[in-house]
């Protein structure tokens, strides 16, 4: 029978405001505008203040470096003349460094790759979320990650993680649908994003793989041999994609490359194995020991936790304790002139009341801190040379006020400082109890309970469900991911490093909003599971508010407002669910319910705006970042890692590395032009010893400085022959010496090496002073009285 065909209609007039505002037809009509509005809060979050952006010494230094040379930008490495590399993997600076060279070298250039990165996270939890668990889940979870304090500190921080956190979103994306397809392409590619995320972070990127194995293992439809080769391809790719760096490195002569940095046999595999990963869990017995280590193999033990007892071989008297809590104490123990431009520097401990410090507000704790009187620091002046106002009291460690300000480093501040709260170490707490301190719950934390009970119900009340049941397939991925991490943090040594807790964020913000929206669609069938989500809502708020109560001086009507709150909510929830209250309490007590879960971290991540409480180069945001304070003085709001404090940058001193905006002072000037006239054909400007003293002439200029010793001071390089071949040949002429790795001190020896004992670079610096000629300061218009001394070798 024929058929008379359809008259064909006009095409529709599309808009450009009608694509932009379509809405799938699966999702509500806010679901985008509410996307939209939480990413554009995102990135003011991440973003605000990036025209005060400070430079993140060290990182910066090679950012500098890669921007010179592809050789540099393939090696990472810390000087412009390929000398050494960094004592990472160089992957996460490869986008600074490519920002760097579009933009030109700027402060804000650097961090506007975090930026990027952090918004793009965003965009792709929701993806994941709301393929798994819908819509509202996905909304819910965003907002959990957006107002994470963390996080927002994270993405606008120069380090390792926001690219490692964007790259495992990705890998769990791609497996995501791999696990709903049972394709393999996908989970090549989530394979291919975890290698990457590992040359941003290393062997961690590894941890996200059980859970990405699983996942794929429980739920993709196809049978089970399939899956397991899958899964063995899948592991092949992440190997090669992962060690392609470390490969190619070893495979290179050494005489073509760059020294890697913190290790004895210049050995990559050695620096991220061995230096990066094995001496962070000492605690457990571990030893790195055979690894070519340089911290296993000088004599520093571990990368210790601040305050954790690896102060004493930096600043203190030799063979003087470490005890709990004073290890920037003893930081801060320095004699007048041994260090940079240092004056008065005796310490004295001190029982403090960690109240307001440099790392923020902290409950009582006792703990041992040196104070001192600081004249110029030659690691960084304080703004006006007020240092921290006053007599601090330090929170973290005494590195808050009285290791860094107070001991020779910020000019006339003094401070005290304590113990973290509960346990030993200022940084929080360490050990096996470390995630559950101030510190570091404060950051990421707030959403434990309902993480937690998310999980347990997400799990439970999917049993019997088929194999491929997508939901339970969520919580397998986010439950696995969030517990890995949080053994590894525990078992491991994380320090101050508060931006490592941004991957912690992430499932807990993903669990939150799937189950959430678990719990809500139990509560409205009623029967005896309908009380978990009152039951979760009630943990979650108390939970907060102790965490709230922890920080009295800091925003103190937060506690009791978030108990009202979630008791409120509860209180709705139940009466709702006996049915006198009906839907419109029931939808009250859900809205009470969320602000009472994200009332207290979203009062912590808008002090991103609060220049008193604005973010660190640790990551931290609120009262244990660098801001929160006491006393009358002005406030330096400057980190050894230069991060945004959204405060004025300190000063550079002598060698320091907390400038801010990579100028040089007026001698450093001076020190400089000397040097460059009197170069001649020496293929290094002049070597220094200790990474610190090169940072500002590299970070400024670009110049070949020649630093000695890597960032521990205690890396084999260069040898003392090698160093006087350069001497004899003509490669090197002059030796800038100030202190024993000048301006950083207890902190390498804490995450890098430390100990006792001579190192190649004090036998290179004692070979300087017996038989180079030591060049007047007047020669160049220097200080007579600084610290720091310029040889000239021939």
């Amino acid at each position: 029978m024929a058929t008379t065909p359809l008259a064909p209609t006009a095409p529709e007039r599309v808009t450009a405001r009608r694509v932009l505002w379509k809405i799938p037809a699966d999702q509500p009509g806010y679901a985008r505008p509410a996307l939209w509005a939480m990413t554009a809060a995102a990135a003011v979050l991440y973003a605000w203040g990036i025209n005060h952006s400070q430079y993140h010494a060290f990182y910066a230094d090679a950012v500098r470096s890669m921007t010179q040379s592809w050789k540099s930008f393939f090696y990472g490495s810390f000087d412009p003349r390929d000398s050494i590399t960094l004592d990472k993997l160089p992957g996460f600076l490869w986008p600074q460094a490519i920002s760097a060279r579009i933009f030109g070298f700027h402060p804000w250039a650097l961090t506007l790759p975090q930026v990027i990165e952090g918004v793009l996270s965003l965009l792709v939890l929701h993806r994941v979320v709301r393929r798994w668990a819908g819509t509202g889940a996905a909304l819910i979870a965003c907002a959990a990650f957006l107002l994470t304090p963390v996080a927002v500190g994270l993405f606008r921080t120069a380090v390792e993680d926001p690219m490692f956190t964007l790259c495992l979103l990705l890998a769990a994306e791609a497996t995501q649908r791999a696990a709903e397809s049972g394709r393999l392409r996908p989970l090549l590619m989530a394979a291919v994003w975890v290698g990457v995320g590992f040359q941003a972070k290393m062997l961690e990127a590894w941890a996200v793989l059980p859970a990405l194995a699983l996942v794929y293992l429980v739920s993709a439809p196809v049978p089970l041999r399939r899956r397991l080769t899958h899964l063995a391809g899948a592991a092949a790719v992440t190997l090669v994609v992962s060690a392609s760096w470390t490969v190619a490195v070893t495979l290179i002569p050494a005489k073509d490359r760059p020294y890697v940095d913190g290790t004895t046999n210049n050995s990559a595999l050695s620096m991220v194995v061995g230096y990066n990963f094995l001496n962070r869990f000492s605690s457990l017995g571990i030893s790195a020991a055979s690894t070519g280590s340089v911290s296993a193999t000088q004599g520093g033990g571990a990368h210790h936790a601040p305050g954790a007892g690896a102060g004493a071989g930096a600043g203190a008297p030799k063979g003087a304790p470490s005890a709990p809590g004073d290890a920037y104490g003893a930081y801060g123990q320095r004699s007048a002139g041994q260090s940079g431009a240092r004056s008065a520097g005796q310490g004295s401990a001190g029982r403090g009341q960690a109240a307001a410090g440099s790392y923020g507000q902290q409950p009582a704790g006792h703990g041992q801190a040196g104070q001192g009187q600081a004249g110029h620091g030659s690691t960084g002046q304080a703004p006006d040379g007020h240092g921290l106002g006053g007599r601090d009291q330090g929170g973290q460690g005494g590195y808050a006020q009285d290791g860094h300000a107070a001991g020779g480093h910020a000019a006339g501040a003094q401070g005290q400082g304590g113990r973290g709260p509960g346990g030993p170490g200022g940084w929080g707490q360490d050990g096996w109890g470390k995630m559950f301190g101030p510190a570091l719950a404060a950051q990421t934390g707030w959403l434990y309970p309902l993480g937690a009970i998310a999980l347990i119900c997400g799990l439970l009340w999917r049993r019997g469900r088929p194999r491929t049941d997508r939901t339970r397939a969520g919580f397998i991925l986010w439950g696995t991911w969030l517990a890995m991490y949080f053994l590894a943090f525990s078992a491991g040594s994380v320090g101050g490093h508060t931006y490592y807790m941004g991957v912690i964020a992430v499932p807990l913000a993903a669990l939150s909003g799937g189950g959430l929206t678990l719990m809500w669609r139990a509560y409205r069938a009623r029967g005896r599971r309908s009380w978990a989500l009152p039951g979760a809502v009630a943990a979650t708020a108390a939970w907060s508010a102790y965490l709230a109560g922890r920080f009295p001086g800091f925003l103190p009507w937060l506690a009791p407002t978030v108990a009202l709150l979630g008791a409120a909510a509860a209180v709705s929830l139940v009466i709702a669910r006996t049915g006198t209250g009906g839907r419109r309490l029931a939808l009250t007590g859900l809205a009470a319910s969320l602000a009472a879960v994200l009332i207290a971290p979203s009062a912590w991540a808008v002090q991103v705006f609060n220049p008193r409480y604005g973010s660190s180069g640790m990551g931290a945001v609120g009262p244990t970042g660098t801001g929160g304070h006491r006393g009358g003085g002005k406030q330096n709001r400057m980190m050894p890692w230069g991060g945004q404090g959204g405060g004025r940058p300190g000063k550079p001193g002598g060698g320091g590395f907390g400038r801010g905006d990579g100028r040089l002072t007026a001698e450093q000037r001076k020190l400089l032009d000397y040097t460059t006239a009197h170069r001649g054909s020496a293929e290094y400007l002049f070597a220094t010893t200790g990474w610190s003293q090169a940072s500002p002439y590299i970070l400024a200029t670009g110049a070949d400085v020649l630093p000695l010793g890597g960032f521990s001071g205690r890396a084999p390089f260069p040898t003392e022959a090698a160093f006087r071949k350069l001497v004899r040949t003509g490669k090197l002429t002059y030796v800038l010496t100030g202190g024993e790795r000048d301006g950083f001190g207890a902190m390498a020896a804490m995450f890098g090496g430390g100990g006792g004992g001579a190192t190649p670079v004090t036998r290179i610096t004692d070979w300087v002073r017996s038989s180079c000629a030591k060049v007047p300061a007047a020669a160049f218009g220097g200080d007579a009285h600084s610290a720091e001394t310029l040889y000239r070798c021939r």
